[in-house]
């Protein structure tokens, strides 16, 4: 895998990002993939290397990107604001389209985890440029995903904090700043045993805007998923997460249009499933993008019915050799 440092302006703010190819260069433009991080994720985290690595040895280029705020990307810090994300995602697309070793007209869309695939899904749902979309343990409604993480006395507290710290910023202009991962997100007890991400926590501010929560509680990928069809649209679960809840993706493929893919895992964990089921995922994942990005211009198939929910029983898996 060959890696480019790149920049690009999103709304006049100079993101940095990675753009990763294969290792044998093509003999012309190649399709590839945006990858806009997951929830307080940065683009040279080290848990994407081997999903990267598994999509440029399939032909594809990758473009991963910090938004703006974070890592190497300009833009102030401490705020996740969705509608921001979702715009620099758009950014990126627009550069691939400058990119003279990507093809323009195949474009497809990655997310990874929390608002990272609700972000995939979301920005293909307004841009057909985004011909397909792969996304894993999907947020389709943000107040639902912070609620969940709460007890209900806890929610009516937050939410009258949140409401509280709102009028603040009308009248002085700024708000209470938190942590992201106990005042945001609540982080579960598998995040704080494995550290799935402790290659780039150091490097994210330690003190968020409140009011990000106010931003979250309005993102909504739900409301806008059936704009995708006739694109396609692969997402993955995990039965019993507790961080992401598996019913978000399940409400997503169920609004969705058709062609659509869902693959419900078992016998794992949110975390442990982008590890322990990753080559599964990978071929799968491949395979999608191959039948829908890699599509011949004067080929043609019928959609209505290319519907499917998958089942991966971790339990039910071989033993690695």
């Amino acid at each position: 895998m060959r890696t480019k440092v790149v920049s690009f302006f999103s709304d006049g703010v100079r993101l940095q990002g990675l753009l990763r190819l294969p290792d044998e260069i093509a003999s012309g433009p190649i399709a590839a993939l945006v990858h806009g991080p997951g929830w307080l994720g940065l683009a040279d985290a080290q848990s994407y290397v081997p999903w990267h690595e598994g999509f440029t040895a399939a032909g594809y280029g990758v473009l991963a990107f910090d938004y703006r705020g974070f890592g190497a990307s300009e833009g102030e810090p401490g705020w996740v604001r969705p509608e921001w994300q979702l715009e620099d995602i758009l950014s990126a697309v627009t550069w691939l389209e400058t990119c003279p070793e990507i093809d323009a007209n195949r474009i497809g869309a990655y997310g990874m985890g929390g608002t990272g695939g609700g972000n995939a899904v979301l920005a293909a749902a307004v841009d057909t440029r985004i011909r397909c979309v792969a996304a894993q343990s999907v947020v389709a409604d943000g107040a639902d995903w912070l609620h969940r993480m709460r007890r209900e006395s806890e929610w009516v507290a937050y939410r009258e904090r949140v409401a509280a710290d709102r009028r603040t910023w009308v009248s002085d202009g700024s708000g209470e700043m938190v942590g992201p991962r106990e005042d945001l997100m609540v982080a579960t007890p598998e995040r704080a045993a494995l550290s799935p991400k402790k290659d780039v926590d150091n490097r994210i501010a330690e003190q968020f805007y409140l009011r990000s929560a106010d931003y979250i509680m309005r993102y909504r990928p739900i409301d806008h998923v059936h704009r995708i069809a006739p694109r396609a649209l692969l997402m993955t679960s995990v039965v019993g997460d507790v961080v992401t809840p598996e019913d978000h993706a399940v409400a997503l493929y169920e609004r969705a249009g058709a062609p659509k893919k869902l693959i419900r895992q078992s016998g794992t964990s949110h975390y442990r499933s982008y590890v322990e089921n990753r080559d599964v995922l990978l071929t799968q994942i491949v395979a999608w993008y191959d039948q829908y990005l890699r599509f011949s211009p004067v080929s043609s198939r019928s959609m209505d019915r290319e519907e499917t929910v998958e089942y991966l029983n971790r339990d039910a898996l071989p033993s690695a050799p």
